[in-house]
């Protein structure tokens, strides 16, 4: 869902069902975080910068309780993606999963692939030829 475009958590989950009565443990809000890196992926921490980022919390009426950060201003996306995080732990798990979780993963392996169809088509062969020299 982090991956997800703009709106498209919202719009999978409404054509999947209505959404349930919740209350708020944390409205949306819009924040900054520290992005840290690693050099070379094993080196000392640094701190590359920061990102902004939407968090919210909600409790379900049956209990369930369900968070999401999402990367920018995204409060629609922030809301629809912890409803789907408390979703998932009751019994509408199957549903939420087959209507938004696995459309997501295939849209994203869809994007992946065309990605790497357009590299491909790039790709350089270099090879060596030998000489007769010899």
């Amino acid at each position: 869902m982090a991956k997800a475009p703009d709106g498209r958590v919202s719009a999978l989950l409404d054509a999947a069902c209505a959404r349930p009565v919740f209350d708020w443990l944390r409205r949306p809000e819009v924040g900054s975080v520290m992005v840290r890196g690693r050099a070379g992926g094993t080196g000392t921490p640094f701190n590359l910068g920061e990102m902004t980022v939407t968090r919210c919390a909600l409790r379900l009426g049956s209990g369930e309780v369900g968070h999401a950060y999402v990367q920018g201003r995204r409060k629609d996306d922030a809301e629809a993606s912890a409803l789907v995080d408390a979703l998932m732990q009751t019994t509408a798990a199957g549903t939420v999963r087959n209507a938004v979780l696995d459309p997501l993963a295939a849209e994203m392996a869809d994007a992946k692939a065309v990605r790497a169809r357009k590299a491909a088509a790039t790709k350089v062969e270099f090879f060596t030829m030998v000489r007769g020299e010899g």
